[in-house]
């Protein structure tokens, strides 16, 4: 149904259309009209779905400060796996991984040659120079968040050390893109850019996702688009960077035993750092880092 003027904004403000999302959408159509991938109303997080998300952020990345100041060698995956229950719980939230369709932890956490989806375990000990993603996912009052982080276990190889730190910056560069009224694809093209310069490369079946009101929503942000592409970056709309880079080649495996875990086809170690960001009217905001 098109709102009229007067009518009560759709983003539950309670100010009139004209006074709050009016001209935003009028500026949407524009880049519609043009062929141009926009996104829906309901892609758009509310104030209130925005002060949600931010609860919830909070305790996500209270879980990786925690397990940040906890990991060391010795320790097992599983040891990792009871720190964000710990944590988690603790603050009254809900790890977002745990039995999400069919994943046994509440914690992903991937070692070495592990691109994502590693599933912990008490046998999997963390050994002097692994690297190692740990990604948290938590659910508060409804609300999602989403962010990882690597880590460095002992005295770790300086090219697989570059490799953690450069998919670091990767993941700067790429918030530097996110803008009102950019492409999301610009957000890939400058990881895909600054990955090949560095001789590395960058997975291109997995990436970024929409998130807040749900785990996973639109759009998947893809790390090897190209520049001028892909959906329209409009003020609320709220996503996951999350790009995974591999020294070796971009080729990667599936687990087939426990249908989660995602390997390099060469063996070569894989890094990825993940942060949630939503658009904002003059840049962005980092919800979790």
């Amino acid at each position: 149904m098109k709102l009229e003027p007067n009518d009560p904004c759709w983003c539950g403000s309670g100010r009139k259309y004209k006074k709050c999302h009016m001209q935003q959408d009028e500026k949407v159509q524009i880049y519609k009209d043009k062929g141009i991938i926009v996104p829906s109303h309901k892609l758009l997080k509310t104030p209130e779905q925005l002060a949600g998300i931010r609860e919830s952020a909070k305790v996500n990345v209270a879980v990786l400060d925690e397990v940040s100041k906890r990991i060391h060698e010795g320790m097992s995956t599983e040891d990792i796996n009871d720190i964000v229950n710990e944590v988690t719980y603790g603050m009254d939230a809900i790890p977002a991984p745990l039995n999400y369709e069919g994943f046994p932890k509440s914690v992903c956490t991937s070692i070495n040659n592990v691109v994502c989806h590693g599933i912990p375990s008490k046998d999997e000990i963390l050994v002097d120079g692994d690297i190692i993603n740990v990604d948290v996912s938590t659910v508060k009052n409804g609300y999602y968040s989403d962010s990882s982080r690597m880590f460095l276990i002992g005295d770790v190889d300086p090219a697989w050390k570059k490799l953690v730190e450069d998919t670091k910056k990767a993941v700067e560069l790429a918030l530097a893109e996110v803008k009102p009224w950019g492409m999301l694809g610009d957000v890939g093209a400058v990881v895909n850019e600054f990955a090949k310069k560095q001789g590395y490369s960058v997975v291109r079946e997995i990436g970024g996702h929409g998130c807040g009101v749900e785990f996973h929503e639109d759009p998947w942000v893809g790390f090897t688009t190209r520049r001028g592409t892909g959906m329209l970056l409009v003020p609320g709309l709220t996503f996951t960077i999350e790009p995974m880079i591999n020294l070796g080649t971009a080729d990667i495996y599936q687990d087939e035993d426990n249908g989660w875990t995602i390997y390099t086809d060469d063996d070569q170690p894989s890094a990825q750092w993940e942060i949630q960001v939503t658009v904002t009217e003059d840049g962005h905001e980092v919800l979790t880092w």
